[in-house]
């Protein structure tokens, strides 16, 4: 019981030195200013400009936590495939499995960072033209299970007729 008290007190204390008195204060000033005001901006979870729009991992997600948007104006990526789409992770329905990332074409297909990811991962800048120019050596069944969850299909058009 005596350690008890011990253990409450000392809480008190160190509790109320920190409050008054600033000690221990592991966050910055500004960043509790902007916590404090509501204006911190959560991070990009899209990287919009490498991202093919093709709706795989809207597709893949099990909580429906990625909804894809219309694009204002279509951009053609390359010849027979334009987006038109793209995606907005919705983070009160994320439930971090990471499907999004993992069916991503970009990390599926070419090994990098994928252009959704429900956690920072920090700036994503692959020039997808030239990514979608270079062959890629992957299996048919791969490719099958990859293309079950895109929402454009043109790109099993293409390898079929390559």
């Amino acid at each position: 019981m005596k350690n008890l008290i011990r253990i409450f007190l000392d809480g008190i204390i160190n509790n109320t030195k920190r409050i008054i008195f600033a000690s221990d204060r592991v966050t910055d000033m500004e960043l509790r200013s902007k916590i404090l005001e509501g204006r911190v901006v959560p991070t990009e979870k899209v990287a919009e400009q490498s991202c093919i729009g093709c709706g795989g991992c809207s597709n893949a997600c099990p909580t429906k936590a990625i909804e894809m948007v219309d694009l204002p104006e279509p951009v053609e990526l390359m010849e027979g495939l334009v987006k038109d789409k793209i995606p907005v992770l919705n983070s009160l329905k994320c439930v971090n499995c990471y499907y999004c990332h993992d069916f991503c074409p970009l990390y599926a297909l070419f090994g990098e960072a994928g252009t959704i990811h429900p956690n920072d991962v920090g700036i994503v800048e692959s020039d997808i033209s030239e990514l979608l120019d270079k062959p890629v050596k992957i299996s048919d069944d791969k490719v099958a299970f990859i293309s079950q969850y895109l929402a454009d299909s043109t790109i099993l058009k293409k390898r079929k007729e390559n």
